[in-house]
């Protein structure tokens, strides 16, 4: 029988929880640090964003700013203000029970919450059948959004693309005379949102409103392409009578990691609580949080409360009393672009979640326009024009390996080439992730299954053994010519170069596309497609051949029940060929294309032993031009090598518990070389399933990592060890006795006015 990991109930959280207690009785839980727009306002702003930039990006901790509430306009941003100016708008409510979308009108949903409320009390919350209607991800009212904008740092808004005068904290100090502009008035400095240099028609829409009544919850979650989350709660009931009908003070709960805490995050959710955080389909129970190896930052959010969510810090929301409304919205920087390409979209790719930053478009763009405005900064000495450099730089270091990722073999180029222009709207049909220039199509399978659109994957899932049931035969688009690529690679290189002619550094650090290409010492990942293209064999859809998987099923059963598996499978295999050879781990044959040569020693390993057993993906073993197998490298975890004594068996450090992406990618895909729906529990419980052990290598590992960091941070000039800002006592909300209405056991009706079949669902 396959091997689970036992996965943890869904647990509500009571009505009468005092969470000041909790707090105050869990020794890893800490409110998160707060200050005040009043505070804020003492100091110029650019001492405001120091410290965003050193709590939340660079330390990777919440911060809360409160005291919105006294600042906005309290006649646009109510219930009463919403219900009447959006009363008709149809909307989808998400009965997170029944994990389905049902049609409300806004009016009709908000006037039902009290009465959504009343149903869960102290005494029957932990039923699950409880009715938890949620209004989530709905477009931001644009009256809302404008005085947001003139109320918050622009630095923190959405969609900013350079400083500009505003009213909130810290407006008088603000010192925008200091930055210089260009010729046609726009001002030289980073962007707060680099999504802001996309042509509009590419941005995405994520400035969001939820609003939700007692039990609605978001479930353990990291912000999308670890951009940086923004949370305001902008209206909330007060406990006093609305209606006519009495309301529950409404509060959210917010309980956080921290950045640099994910690699054990990650594993704790996988190996103890049975989920994957990269599927946000849990909300873990408090007593999940308090046991956890990590430290929990905790937030009581109230009206006026914004929250500032670091990248890639898992976290979950659980809304409390009548009514909650929140706007929430994400932002791109330097920083979690850094973040996304190299951790955020590989995990992405693995469970096919959509990609609707466009990332590698980021880069593109904002190197673009970051590169118009520093031909007219003129080396100047200012602090704003520095920073752009410096971000500048970044930038081009991504877009660098964007480019040699995408380089073809320099022995065997490409020469036909299908070009369709960049309009940022092509996806991979297996991962979901926005492709920027070169990819694989196969011109067969357009009309097959019902499919009217071209089966397009992405590089990176093809060598995963990705694509569709075609295998190979697919052909080469792209969506920039590479001159046009590779002239503005030259032409930005070149622009950095200048910046300090007396660095002779610079020409070393940024070398010319050539040079890198030569320095990368790997193949490409667009090399290594074209050698797959080659190895793999063409499946025709029009006279299809089984798909036969002959992969060991490595992650289950035990070594006398494979044997005998093997011994049959041999027996059915015995017409071996020079195309076929045997896993040196499963010992089942296989075709060569689906096998890993090692380049020492006449081994081979197929890839579901490499991913599962020692953590080795397909893309690692072919990026290298020689690579040595696990018995070379003296780390085989086989049953022969085991008794070698001079073999130190390699032990997997991380819980794999597989992803079925059959729901979610393309129907026509296959996959060819690794099964990722099995697990890797079969090996972990091989080594005696140490949980504790690789919880604590990646405490180890986290804190060395910390101490680097702190030092660097020092060097660079952070330190906010004693904030200029105050810090406010922290104090959870009282404990406010939930209200019962007798006679409403019913689920609430959908609106009436909205019953015809074409609106239900």
């Amino acid at each position: 029988m396959p091997a689970h990991r036992t996965r943890l109930a869904f647990e509500p959280l009571s009505p009468e929880l005092d969470i000041q207690q909790v707090v105050e009785s869990t020794p890893n839980f800490e409110f998160a640090m707060k200050i005040t727009c009043d505070a804020v306002d003492d100091f110029p702003l650019e001492q405001f964003e120091r410290l965003v930039l050193y709590q939340v990006v660079l330390t990777g901790r919440p911060l809360v700013v409160e005291g919105f509430h006294k600042r906005l306009d309290k006649n646009i941003f109510s219930e009463k203000w919403l219900r009447g100016k959006y009363s008709s708008k149809v909307e989808e409510v998400c009965d997170l029970g029944k994990k389905v979308s049902k049609r409300f009108t806004m009016g009709h949903y908000l006037r039902s919450l009290h009465l959504l409320t009343s149903k869960i009390t102290a005494d029957n919350y932990t039923n699950k059948d409880r009715q938890r209607l949620y209004l989530k991800d709905i477009d931001c009212p644009p009256e809302w959004r404008d005085h947001l904008e003139k109320q918050l740092p622009p630095s923190l808004f959405y969609l900013n693309e350079a400083p500009k005068p505003f009213e909130g904290p810290a407006s008088g100090k603000a010192n925008l005379e200091a930055i210089p502009k260009t010729s046609q008035g726009e001002r030289i400095a980073p962007a707060g949102d680099l999504m802001s240099s996309l042509p509009a028609k590419m941005r995405a829409e994520n400035l969001m409103c939820y609003i939700g009544h007692e039990g609605t919850y978001t479930p353990a979650h990291q912000e999308m392409c670890a951009s940086l989350g923004h949370n305001i709660m902008v209206d909330a009931s007060d406990g006093t009578p609305e209606d006519g009908h009495p309301t529950v003070p409404g509060t959210s709960i917010w309980l956080m990691t921290e950045t640099r805490d994910r690699p054990i995050v990650s594993e704790y959710w996988m190996s103890v609580l049975g989920h994957d955080i990269d599927i946000e389909d849990f909300f873990a129970p408090l007593h999940a949080w308090e046991i956890a190896p990590f430290k929990t930052w905790v937030v009581e959010q109230k009206p006026g409360d914004l929250i500032l969510v670091p990248p890639l810090a898992a976290h979950q929301v659980w809304n409390r009393g009548t009514r909650t409304m929140k706007v929430a919205w994400n932002r791109t920087t330097v920083d979690t672009l850094e973040l996304a390409l190299n951790e955020a979209l590989p995990h992405a790719r693995m469970v096919c979640r959509d990609e609707q930053y466009k990332n590698k478009a980021i880069v593109f763009f904002t190197l673009d326009r970051y590169s118009k405005l520093l031909r007219q900064a003129k080396k100047l000495d200012n602090p704003s024009v520095k920073q752009l450099w410096s971000d500048f730089k970044r930038l081009f270091n991504m877009y660098k390996a964007i480019l040699l990722s995408e380089t073809f073999s320099q022995r065997k180029p490409e020469k036909n080439v299908e070009y369709h222009a960049f309009q940022s709207n092509v996806t991979c049909s297996y991962c979901r992730c926005n492709i920027f220039n070169r990819f694989l199509s196969c011109p067969g399978c357009v009309d097959l299954g019902g499919e009217d659109d071209p089966y397009d994957v992405c590089m990176d899932c093809y060598v995963m053994g990705r694509s569709c049931s075609c295998i190979s035969n697919l052909k080469w688009v792209e969506q920039f010519s590479w001159k046009q690529l590779t002239d503005r690679y030259e032409s930005w290189r070149r622009l950095i170069v200048s910046s300090d002619e007396n660095d002779k550094e610079l020409k070393l650090q940024f070398p010319t596309f050539v040079v890198a290409r030569g320095q990368a010492g790997k193949k490409s990942v667009a090399e290594i497609c074209q050698e797959q293209l080659a190895r793999r064999p063409w499946n025709d859809p029009k006279k299809p051949k089984a798909i036969i998987n002959l992969q060991s099923d490595d992650s289950e059963g035990e070594d006398d029940e494979r044997s005998k598996k093997r011994r049959k499978m041999r027996q059915s295999l015995n017409a071996k060929s020079a195309d076929m050879h045997r896993c040196h781990v499963c010992l089942h044959y296989e075709v060569n294309w689906k096998l890993a040569p090692c380049s020492n020693c006449d081994q081979h390993y197929c890839y579901g032993s490499l991913y599962r057993a020692f953590e080795i993906s397909p893309q690692e073993v072919m990026e290298k031009h020689h690579w040595l197998c696990p018995k070379c490298r003296k780390q085989c975890s086989c049953g022969a090598c085991k008794r070698d004594p001079s073999m130190k068996p390699y032990e997997p450090n991380t819980t794999v518990l597989g992803h079925d992406t059959s729901k979610v990618a393309d129907p026509r895909s296959v996959d060819t070389l690794v099964d990722f729906r099995k697990s890797n529990l079969w090996w972990l419980r091989k080594f005696g399933d140490d949980v504790h052990g690789r919880i604590q290598k990646r405490q180890k590992e986290a804190e060395e990592a910390q101490v680097i960091w702190q030092k660097t941070l020092e060097q660079q000039g952070f330190s906010f060890e004693t904030s200029p800002f105050e810090q406010p006592m922290q104090f959870g909300s009282a404990n406010d006795e939930s209200l019962q209405l007798d006679g409403y056991d019913e689920e609430l009706p959908v609106d009436p006015s909205l019953s015809s079949p074409g609106l239900n669902r």
